[in-house]
């Protein structure tokens, strides 16, 4: 570690000139050792993917937690939406859901307010209706969903004036905003850094009824083999 203080002589000061040379001449290091990639194996091609563990801890180590548990590992894409996304992680060729652990607390406004939102090519969390809900299940965007992100809450308790999507809020409690079913978004916690060919080709795939699923289900089954640490 550098250290706040210095030693007057000149010996010393070269010393740490040098060492912040070093550091100057590595300048992905700590953003390789923030930003983990991983290598989504599917029977149509390879997606790598970088997380964000400092935008989004919990639901990071969440995610990676299942990559180490091989929990993806023969699960499918069951839900492809070509101008949507396309999600997995949760069913296996089969359509037998896979054993999942408590849900993971929704970090989506922290996520976005350190620059990350729902546009092409970037992953996010599945859930249901309860925000709270995330568990195992992904998606990644396959066009820009900026109605998947969450909204931000104005400043001031009660919030004097507030419009969403047409719905005028005034003189509300922030903590009722804040926890506004309708309001609280997607996570997103990492973005493709290659293979979005493969992505398309996924979001390509013909889709109908599948196991218990009406619609959206890829009609030849994507399979994610593996979701791998990249070394």
């Amino acid at each position: 570690m550098i250290q706040n203080s210095f030693r007057k002589n000149t010996s010393t000061f070269m010393g740490m000139l040098a060492l912040l040379a070093c550091f100057a001449g590595s300048p992905n290091l700590s953003h390789a050792e923030a930003s983990p990639k991983v290598k989504i194996t599917t029977s149509m091609g390879d997606i790598v993917v970088e997380v964000y563990p400092d935008k989004a801890p919990k639901t990071v180590a969440n995610f990676l937690q299942y990559v180490k548990d091989k929990h993806y590992d023969g699960t499918i894409f069951h839900r492809v939406i070509a101008n949507f996304m396309i999600q997995g992680g949760g069913y296996d060729a089969q359509y037998k859901e896979r054993a999942m652990r408590p849900p993971v607390p929704h970090e989506g406004r922290q996520a976005m307010a350190a620059g990350l939102k729902n546009q092409t090519g970037f992953l996010a969390m599945a859930r249901t209706n309860d925000p709270q809900s995330a568990t195992a299940q992904f998606f990644i965007n396959t066009v820009d969903n900026a109605f998947l992100d969450p909204t931000p809450i104005p400043e001031g308790d009660p919030v004097k004036r507030f419009e969403h999507r047409g719905q005028i809020y005034e003189n509300v409690p922030r903590e009722n905003l804040l926890n506004a079913l309708q309001l609280f978004g997607y996570t997103v916690f990492g973005k493709v850094t290659s293979g979005m060919d493969v992505v398309n080709k996924i979001r390509a795939t013909p889709t109908g009824m599948g196991g218990p699923f009406r619609t959206d289900v890829p009609k030849t089954p994507v399979l994610i083999l593996s979701i791998t640490m990249v070394q």
